[in-house]
C-alpha cells in the first residue's frame, strides 16, 4: 500500500502527526492532571484520534477518484446537516458562546465545519467539471441556496474563520480557473466591505481587532492571549527552554493545547523548533501546489488545489494570531492541536491529495466525465 505513495509526502504528514502527540502531551499535562487527574488524558484521546486520522488517510489515498468526482459533492451536504444539527437542543454544544460541536457517545465531540472546509474543495471541483449538466438539472437559485445557507449557519454558529477560509478558498479557485478579471475584482468589492461589516457588526469581534492593534490596551482581558503567547515566544529564545519546562501553559496561556499550541513549541523549542515545524507545514503546501499544477485532470487539479489552500490558510491564520500578527480567532492549527475532528478531516484530505499524485503519476485519467477546459462565464 505504502508503496504506491509519494514517501516525502507522506513521511512530511506522518512527522507533524508525531509532533502534534508530543505538543498535546507537553501542552495538556498540568491541565489535564489538574482537571482530571490524569495527566494524560488529553494525550490518551489524541493518540487515539491519530491513529483514526491515520486510517482514514491511508483510505481515502485508496479509494476510486472517479466515485469521489461523482459522489464527493455529497460530503458537502453531509457537512451542511451537521452544521444544522448544532442549533438542535440536545445535540449542538456551545462552548465558549458557539454552538460548533455535536454530542457523541463516550463524551467525544465532533466539528461539522471541519467537513465543510474540505467538501467545498470537493464540491467546486466537481461544479467545475460537471458544471453544464448540474445546471441543466439544479436552477441556479436552488445551487446558491445549497452553497450559501452552510456559510450562512457558520456565522449563525458563529464560526467566522470557517467561512472566512471557505470565501477566500472560493475566490482563489474561481480565479485560478478562469473566472475574468472584472468577475474577481467585483467579488473582492463585495467580499471586502461584507468582511468589515461582519466584523465590526459583533462587539466581540470588534474588541478582538482593537486588542490586536493595541493588546497592553487592555492587557488582562482583551490583550491577554495575545500578550502571553508573544511572552512564550520570547522566552523560548534560539534553543527553547525544553520539552516540558514551559511557563505559559502554566494557567498563563489560554487554549495552550489547542489554539495556542504553537506558543508552547515556540517557548519550548525556540525558533529552531519553530522553524523545523514551519519547514515542515511549508513543504507540505509546497508539494500541494506541485501536485495541483502537474494535473492533467481537472477535477483533480482543482481537488488538490483546494486543499492546499484550506490547510496553507488554517496555518497561516493560526500562527498569525499566536505570534500577534493577525486578530485572535479561534482555528486550531493542522497536526499540532488537540481535538479530533480537525485531525481526521485533515488526514482525509491528504489521504485525497496523495490518491492524486499517485493517479497523476501514473497518467491514469479517468473517463467518467470529460474534463472542461475552465469556468463558462
Amino acid at each position: 500500500m505504502f508503496r504506491h505513495l509519494s514517501s516525502s509526502l507522506l513521511l512530511a504528514i506522518m512527522a507533524l502527526l508525531g509532533v502534534g502527540l508530543v505538543q498535546v502531551y507537553s501542552s495538556s499535562f498540568v491541565l489535564a492532571t489538574e482537571s482530571y487527574g490524569d495527566g494524560l488524558f488529553f494525550f490518551k484521546r489524541q493518540l487515539l484520534f491519530t491513529l483514526i486520522a491515520f486510517v482514514t488517510l491511508l483510505f481515502a489515498a485508496q479509494i476510486p477518484l472517479k466515485w469521489v468526482e461523482k459522489w464527493g459533492w455529497l460530503v458537502w451536504v453531509f457537512g451542511s446537516l451537521g452544521v444544522l444539527a448544532t442549533f438542535v437542543p440536545g445535540i449542538g454544544v456551545r462552548v465558549g458562546g458557539a454552538i460548533r460541536w455535536l454530542q457523541l457517545p463516550f463524551g467525544l465531540r465532533f466539528e461539522p465545519s471541519e467537513v465543510l472546509k474540505l467538501s467545498f474543495s470537493i464540491l467546486f471541483a466537481s461544479l467545475l467539471v460537471r458544471q453544464e449538466n448540474i445546471l441543466a438539472k439544479i436552477k441556479p437559485g436552488y445551487l446558491a441556496l445549497l452553497i450559501a445557507l452552510p456559510l450562512l449557519l457558520l456565522l449563525k454558529q458563529p464560526d467566522f474563520g470557517s467561512f472566512a477560509i471557505i470565501v477566500v478558498v472560493g475566490v482563489a479557485l474561481l480565479f485560478a480557473f478562469g473566472l475574468r478579471w472584472k468577475y474577481i475584482l467585483t467579488a473582492w468589492a463585495i467580499v471586502l466591505p461584507a468582511f468589515y461589516y461582519l466584523v465590526m457588526l459583533k462587539d466581540y469581534r470588534r474588541a478582538r481587532v482593537m486588542a490586536f492593534l493595541d493588546p497592553w490596551s487592555d492587557p488582562e482581558q482583551k490583550g491577554f492571549q495575545v500578550i502571553q503567547s508573544m511572552l512564550s515566544f520570547s522566552n523560548g529564545g534560539v534553543t527553547g527552554v525544553g520539552l516540558g519546562q514551559g511557563q505559559g501553559k502554566l494557567f498563563f496561556l489560554p487554549e495552550a493545547h489547542t489554539d495556542f499550541t504553537m506558543a508552547v513549541l515556540g517557548e519550548e523549542g525556540g525558533f529552531m523548533g519553530f522553524f523545523l515545524v514551519m519547514s515542515l507545514y511549508g513543504f507540505v503546501v509546497l508539494r500541494g501546489f506541485q501536485i495541483a499544477v502537474r494535473c492533467k485532470n481537472n477535477f483533480q487539479k482543482a481537488l488538490a488545489l483546494g486543499i492546499s489552500i484550506t490547510f496553507a490558510l488554517s496555518v497561516f491564520i493560526n500562527v498569525g494570531v499566536v505570534m500577534g500578527l493577525l486578530p485572535t480567532k479561534g482555528l486550531t492549527l493542522p497536526f499540532l492541536s488537540y481535538g479530533g475532528s480537525s485531525l481526521v478531516v485533515f488526514c482525509l484530505m491528504f489521504g485525497l491529495l496523495l490518491n492524486i499524485e499517485r493517479a497523476s503519476a501514473e497518467n491514469h485519467q479517468f473517463p467518467f466525465q470529460k474534463p472542461s477546459s475552465g469556468l463558462k462565464f
